[in-house]
Parts: structure tokens; C-alpha cells; sequence
């Protein structure tokens, strides 16, 4: 049986405690950023992915000016 809860840390001695109890495979601790995408994340991420062509810094730099050049 496997649960997903998020916490709120209010008092430092609790990650030790949490720690402990990941030692003790009780838990497993993971960052927000180590969170799996949802299913609906995973599609828009996968919709843009090679969206963009990999562009030299000069090149970048010039589509720049001609945008702000734009603005003018």
C-alpha cells in the first residue's frame, strides 16, 4: 500500500525524524522537484518538445535586435 501526502515542515527537528524514518524504509522522502509529471503535464511537455532548434548566441542576439527594432 502506497500513499502521497505533502507536508509542511514547521520545525527542523521533524526532517530528522522524517530521515529516521526513511532510514528505517518506513518512508520515502522525494523534493517538489523530484515529483513525477502528471499525465496532463507529460502531454503538453511532450506537444512542445523540439519545438525550438538549438541557435547560436549570435543568432539569438539578432533575432533580438530585430524584435526590440520592431518596438521602435
Amino acid at each position: 500500500m502506497r500513499h502521497t501526502i505533502t507536508v509542511d515542515i514547521i520545525n527542523d527537528k521533524a526532517i530528522n525524524l522524517l530521515m529516521d524514518m526513511e532510514r528505517l524504509e518506513l518512508i520515502t522522502l522525494r523534493k517538489a522537484w523530484d515529483t513525477p509529471l502528471s499525465s496532463n503535464n507529460r502531454s503538453e511537455v511532450l506537444k512542445y518538445k523540439g519545438g525550438m532548434s538549438k541557435q547560436s548566441i549570435q543568432q539569438v542576439d539578432k533575432q533580438l535586435d530585430e524584435l526590440r527594432g520592431g518596438w521602435e
